[in-house]
């Protein structure tokens, strides 16, 4: 047996770089770099072999361990989940930084693997700078916090323990069921220590991607079920895209004449215009989806994972004799709901049920409902695009205390801009084949109603973690699996604010992207929340202490975002009116450079409602009459939800 002598970080490197995925009998290397941040947990072991010889890794070096592991994500879920990068960081705050990004991609099922620095597996240094002591157990270190939000996790305490956990950090990376974030904690000295390595764990592995078959008793129970129903609706999930079943599921649709509506994860699998597409579905859906979905007597999930911001909480497929049929590759996913379950790939499913179904001569019974629906929509949708701040009187969707904020915002900023009407613009204004990437805030919310792609694969929301800072390091990592499209992030003030370090990242690397910042001074959708349950608006909004009431109630604190963004190398905008931001979208497209535009949209100018409803827990008890009726409304829908 031959043998070469590395140590644990150096074999690490040579490993990822001889892992391949093959998908339809497309072969493609599966580790495309890895994002670092070097500390002295990590520096002079993995840093050492990436110096050494990174093969063909290549290296990019993050602002924040959050930040470049959220691009890490954007990057596989924008590849469908076929290529990867890893990231590195050092123990202690390093490590706990990529925490929240490892609860991205599990929550979304997206692969990427960090590898945290660790303290010394020796234990003779401790405690060691930025060590973490815990007297009740001396194994816990920082990166024990990776469990709860990782798919797999495993510490190298001795570097023969490298080959086991690393075959199964790839059983679990090209997963289609079952994969997320893989956490690979490495103390510092193990990194550094040598080992005799078999030639043959370095040998080129091609991991396949197989699509898995249905079962042909899973297929005649999805038979028996469809042919009874005259009424259902698709649900067309993040599955549908990365099974590449786009071309199935629109075939299958149309075929049987069943409309179908998307997740946020689902959206641009199959373009807006399509005359079955119903659009957003659930908390943020809007009208024609719901309606649809009110009625239904079949809802087919394909690919999702049927989230409370889907289904309304459970409350939304309120037809008595409804039933749920699940297409998805994972069978925990397939068991919600009490569901027909098909455990198999999306497309493999859709194409076998649709072949057999087409013998039975199945249509839907629709006539004129689904073009009534979505005309219904489309007027609406022309409303929301046209709505204008008009000063005295002006009440959009969400009221709140808007009689207050709007005149006080319009006084500060000199805008008049709103938030439906900008969007419904940038769609206008944005080349077709250009992407967007969003994850927090109203924005989701808006553009899952409003935005209308014109292209596949061009919609891209991290909506399974909503984790605010998403959004700008997301765009990067889309830019790094699109190098040739332009990629827009759709960011609030308040995301903006809590991370946007990866912004330097892109203009290191002379990646392109754009910021579109819609500044409403607040973390407005929170604010929207907590006021249409009864309270006030408490500390949400943007402003000044007041020095009389000692609260969070003074003026609203403005902010020149264009200005700061420009100290990095930014080309920045500021808009306040339809005609600049026109002008400044026609700009940033000829800038080589990553571009900011700063738009001042007034609050509270969002979408809202259509059928919806989202459980959150309203208080039993209060003193506020207002409270106590949000309570009773809750209390009212959750008797109409499915319980399960």
């Amino acid at each position: 047996m031959n043998k070469i002598r590395l140590t644990t970080a150096q074999a690490l490197i040579k490993f990822l770089n001889n892992q391949y995925v093959e998908f339809d009998g497309k072969e493609e290397k599966f580790v495309k770099g890895i994002f670092t941040i070097f500390g002295h947990g990590n520096v002079v072991g993995l840093g050492q072999a990436l110096e050494q010889d990174p093969g063909d890794l290549i290296v990019h070096q993050g602002r924040n361990e959050q930040g470049m592991a959220h691009a890490a994500i954007a990057f596989a879920k924008q590849s469908h989940r076929r290529q990867i990068y890893a990231c590195t960081s050092s123990v202690g705050p390093g490590a706990a930084n990529m925490v929240t990004a490892a609860g991205v991609a599990t929550a979304n099922n997206i692969p990427v693997l960090l590898l945290p620095g660790d303290t010394f597996a020796t234990r003779q240094p401790d405690p060691v700078l930025q060590q973490v002591e815990q007297p009740h157990d001396l194994t816990v270190s920082t990166n024990d916090g990776f469990k709860a939000v990782s798919k797999y996790w495993d510490r190298i305490s001795r570097p023969e323990q490298l080959m086991t956990a690393m075959i199964n950090s790839m059983r679990v990376l090209t997963s289609g069921a079952d994969t997320g974030a893989v956490t690979i904690a490495l103390p510092q000295d193990v990194q550094a220590e040598a080992y005799d390595y078999p030639e043959y764990f370095f040998k080129k592995r091609v991991h396949r991607i197989e699509r898995r078959m249905a079962a042909i008793e899973s297929i005649n129970d999805a038979l028996r079920l469809i042919k009874g129903k005259k009424r259902p609706i698709i649900i067309c999930g993040g599955g549908v895209r990365y099974s590449e079943a786009s071309q199935s599921l629109r075939t299958f649709a149309e075929k049987f004449n069943i409309p179908f509506g998307e997740t946020q994860a689902g959206k641009s699998a199959v373009e807006s215009n399509h005359p079955l597409n119903l659009g957003g579905i659930g908390v943020t859906g809007n009208l024609a989806a719901n309606l649809i979905a009110k009625d239904a007597d079949l809802v087919i999930g394909v690919g999702t994972r049927f989230t409370d911001f889907t289904t309304c909480s459970k409350r939304l497929f309120s037809n008595p004799a409804v039933e749920f049929l699940t297409i998805n590759i994972s069978p925990y996913h397939g068991y919600k709901l009490d569901a027909v379950k098909v455990v198999a790939d999306a497309k493999v499913a859709l194409d076998t049920i649709g072949t057999e179904l087409q013998r039975e001569d199945y249509k839907s019974a629709y006539t004129h409902e689904i073009e009534d629906a979505k005309d219904a929509w489309t007027k609406e949708l022309n409303r929301l695009s046209s709505i204008e701040y008009v000063g005295e009187g002006f009440k959009p969707e969400i009221a709140g205390h808007i009689d207050e904020v709007l005149p006080e915002f319009y006084r500060d900023t000199d805008s008049c801009l709103t938030q439906t009407r900008v969007l419904a613009e940038l769609n206008k204004l944005l080349d077709e084949e250009s992407i967007i990437v969003g994850a927090s805030g109203s924005l989701p919310g808006d553009l899952q109603r409003m935005w209308c792609p014109r292209k596949p694969n061009t919609y891209h929301m991290e909506y399974g973690y909503s984790c605010m800072g998403y959004e700008i390091s997301g765009a990067l990592g889309v830019k790094l699996a699109e190098p040739h499209r332009e990629v827009y992030a759709m960011v609030g003030d308040g995301s903006y604010l809590m991370l946007h370090s990866e912004l330097i990242t892109s203009i290191q690397e002379r990646k392109k992207i754009n910021v579109i910042l819609f500044d409403n001074m607040a973390f407005g959708c929170i604010n929207n929340l907590q006021m249409s349950k009864g309270m006030g608006s408490f500390g949400t909004e943007f402003r000044f202490r007041n020095q009389k009431t000692g609260r969070l109630d003074g003026g609203l604190i403005p902010i020149d975002y264009a200005k700061s963004a420009s100290g990095y190398g930014v080309k920045t905008y500021s808009v306040r009116t339809m005609e600049e931001l026109r002008k400044a979208v026609e700009d940033s497209k000829k800038q080589n450079v990553s571009t900011l535009i700063d738009i001042k949209v007034m609050p509270k100018t969002m979408t809202d409602g259509y059928g919806s409803w989202w459980h959150v827990g309203v208080p039993e008890v209060s003193d506020s009459d207002k409270v106590e009726k949000a309570y009773r409304e809750m209390k009212d829908n959750l008797s109409k939800a499915r319980q399960y």
